[in-house]
């Protein structure tokens, strides 16, 4: 019996946008993509949302199990692109449900640029 490798799938790998805070003040740029992200934060029901898909068994939930925010489906769908749109959530389409997941990448990001920076 012979195996076939599979290709792997291309996906978008989200790298640390800036050097952490303490370090060296922001580019511009770097200031202008940081502040998309923290924008899409600033939103206690987006914050709510990327908690619940951060933190659901197997590192994605689909949007029947995270939709309980307190707001309606179509607010809870509209805070949802505001996150993938923001470069903070992926999406994948199964079926008629919609599952979301936080890449490693974004939380790592994140978490570099809100550490202090080492010292030498």
């Amino acid at each position: 019996m012979t195996t076939k490798a599979l290709p792997l799938l291309e996906t978008e790998a989200v790298t640390p946008c800036c050097p952490p805070l303490s370090e060296r003040p922001l580019t511009a740029e770097e200031a202008e993509r940081t502040a998309v992200m923290f924008k899409a934060l600033g939103d206690p029901v987006r914050l709510r949302l990327f908690s619940l898909v951060a933190s659901h068994e197997g590192g994605e939930a689909c949007v029947c199990d995270i939709s309980d925010v307190g707001v309606s489906q179509p607010t809870v769908s509209h805070h949802l692109k505001k996150l993938r749109e923001a470069g903070l959530l992926a999406s994948e389409r199964r079926g008629t449900w919609v599952y979301y997941r936080v890449e490693p990448s974004v939380l790592a990001a994140m978490g570099q640029l809100l550490t202090r920076a080492a010292t030498a």
